[in-house]
């Protein structure tokens, strides 16, 4: 088999051989450990693979999804609906001081007190937090208990927090102080929690579907010929998987209502009972999951590898057969083999594209921080200003299915690319219009009163005279960018990243978005009134800037893209008789 690097970085794609047989993949079922092989997924509906020029000249077309795949989204949007619900409402909690026992001050709720600046930056530390510890759940996963049983034990954490969460948030605990360090401890907790999910869960939706190889297909209705595109299903999975994110995300409709009228502890307690359900379902559907083994000492073992690729300045040095042949005669015990080494120069391609990414999470996260604050420093009309963020939900709603139902589709027939790096490109653009809106949005604050430069004064507690509705375009500029970028990502870091890495490379696509929380963090003090437009301003320049040299960087890998989505197709998933890796030293 000829190396997944090479084929990577190849200019001219190698030619297909229509008459090579499909490959039949072999799954490991956690449950029983048996072997065994998944009906429709390992051979093509007509029989064989389509030729170059059918690849060129058929219409490509996705597969509808398996009941595991939607099982797992089942759980994600649990999960996601507590995450939201709960972290939506912390700017508030940390933000305002606690109500008066008359509850008439102050006029919305709060707990903590501990002002605009605080609330930032502990809202950006969590955030920071929530995609530091992916890391922890990719080591876990990949080494030692594969995605499913490794999800199970990080829904235990995050219940634990949560709990904590809600204890500490009850009146009388916010009365005797434990607010404060209870919400530290929780975030701390839910933060390992839900790194320790993200991390498996968005790789262990695609592994349900199988299909490695493009096949072709006849449609009985028309009698059209066509190609089953596997890469089509995987970005399909993934738009459905986030679909599925920001439904749960809705509950934003509910728990600022709930902190407004109730109190925070039953906003809070409705995200446990949620997440509660969520791991219910991830229990009761165990049978019907596919299932890929933990792959053993994975992760050390590429960290390893890449320290000998740094010492010898080669990224072949770390393969038995290189070490061979310049270390002649000499005793080389290395617990791999070369095709592992391929394996992880392949991932390394695929986290170099990642570097961007951190700028494009700042913007992001400003529609669950400083927006929410924006939006408290207009009139509201009744409307909690934490309510506005699910516009952003809202429109992911809304778009996804015109994307997937009539633009792609039209884009397909008229044999237009719309290849992953223009998406993440495209995205990083629409971002820097959000940004640019909100500096806007902002300037227009500061022209109205009653309190003109400084929101919020004794003349004009509810806001300045600029309407809360406004803002919803900064929403809906920001959710139609993470249908480019964001899934697009999320989709790159699945097809591209080597069977046995799925969720550490994963997890590197994750931790772009705590580097952008700390950027977000530094720039926490640039978060008072009136500065606080011209980082809005800094940041759309930022992001478009971005987004140029994004493409301009990695536009090459647009036409490699049908072979790096191939390099799985001979590459069976590894079990007891046939081991990927070297199980025992290679001696030389």
């Amino acid at each position: 088999m000829s190396s997944p690097d090479h084929q990577a970085v190849s200019a001219n794609p190698p030619a297909y051989n229509d008459n090579t047989p499909v490959q039949h993949e072999v799954v490991l079922n956690e449950k029983d450990g048996m072997d065994f092989d998944k009906e429709n997924n390992a051979v093509t509906p007509d029989g064989g693979e389509p030729t170059d020029n059918e690849k060129r000249s058929l219409r490509h077309i996705a597969e509808n999804l398996p009941i595991s795949a939607w099982l797992v989204a089942i759980v994600e949007l649990c999960e996601r609906f507590t995450y939201y619900g709960m972290s939506g409402l912390f700017q508030n909690y940390v933000f305002r001081p606690l109500r008066n026992p008359d509850g008439t001050t102050p006029a919305d709720p709060g707990a903590l007190g501990m002002g605009h600046q605080g609330a930032t930056g502990l809202v950006t530390f969590f955030q920071f937090w929530c995609y530091i510890t992916p890391i922890i759940g990719a080591i876990v996963a990949d080494q030692y208990l594969g995605k499913y049983k490794t999800i199970v034990l990080f829904c235990g954490v995050y219940l634990v927090g949560l709990l904590i969460l809600v204890l500490t948030s009850l009146p009388t605990s916010l009365e005797h102080g434990a607010g404060l360090p209870g919400f530290i401890v929780s975030i701390l907790i839910v933060g390992l929690g839900t790194g320790g999910i993200k991390s498996n869960v968005a790789p262990l939706i695609a592994d349900q579907y199988k299909r490695k190889k493009m096949a072709l297909k006849t449609i009985e209705k028309t009698g059209e010929r066509v190609v089953i595109d596997p890469a089509l299903t995987i970005q399909r999975i993934y738009m459905i998987f986030y679909g599925c994110i920001n439904l749960g995300s809705l509950s934003l409709l509910a728990t600022p209502y709930m902190e407004k009228y109730t109190g925070f502890w039953s906003a809070y307690l409705l995200c446990l009972c949620m997440f509660a359900m969520g791991t219910a379902v991830l229990l009761l559907g165990r049978k019907f999951y596919v299932v890929r083994p933990p792959q053993g000492s994975i992760i050390t073992d590429a960290f390893k590898a890449l320290w000998i690729m740094v010492k010898n300045r080669n990224m072949d040095a770390p393969k038995p057969s290189w070490q061979a042949e310049h270390h002649a005669g000499a005793q080389v015990s290395l617990p791999w083999d070369d095709h592992f080494i391929d394996e992880l120069k392949r991932a390394l391609v695929a986290c170099r594209v990642f570097a961007f990414y951190p700028i494009y999470w700042v913007v992001y996260g400003q529609f669950s921080g400083n927006f929410v604050t924006q939006a408290a420093q207009m009139n509201g009309h009744g409307i909690p200003n934490d309510l506005m963020q699910n516009f952003d939900p809202i429109s992911i709603i809304v778009f996804i299915p015109i994307l997937e139902t009539a633009i792609y589709p039209v884009m397909r027939r008229l044999k237009i690319p719309f290849r992953p790096i223009t998406r993440i490109a495209l995205g990083f653009a629409v971002a820097a219009l959000a940004m640019m809106y909100a500096a806007i949005v902002q300037h227009l604050i500061y022209s109205a009163g009653p309190c003109y430069g400084k929101p919020l004064c004794a003349a004009g507690p509810q806001g300045n005279d600029v309407h809360i509705a406004i803002q919803t375009p900064a929403y809906v500029f920001i959710g139609i960018s993470e249908i480019f970028a964001s899934v697009s990502g999320l989709e790159y870091a699945y097809t591209k990243a080597p069977p046995s890495m799925k969720s550490f490379v994963q997890s590197m696509y994750l931790l772009t978005n705590a580097f952008g929380s700390a950027i977000a963090e530094a720039l926490t003090p640039a978060a008072f009134d009136p500065a606080i437009m011209w980082m809005f301003v800094g940041l759309a320049c930022a992001s478009f800037l971005c987004g140029i040299l994004f493409f301009l960087t990695f536009r090459h890998l647009n036409y490699q893209e049908d072979d790096m989505n191939a390099l799985d197709a001979d590459d069976p998933l590894p079990d007891e008789d046939h081991p990927r890796r070297g199980n025992e030293p290679h001696d030389h």
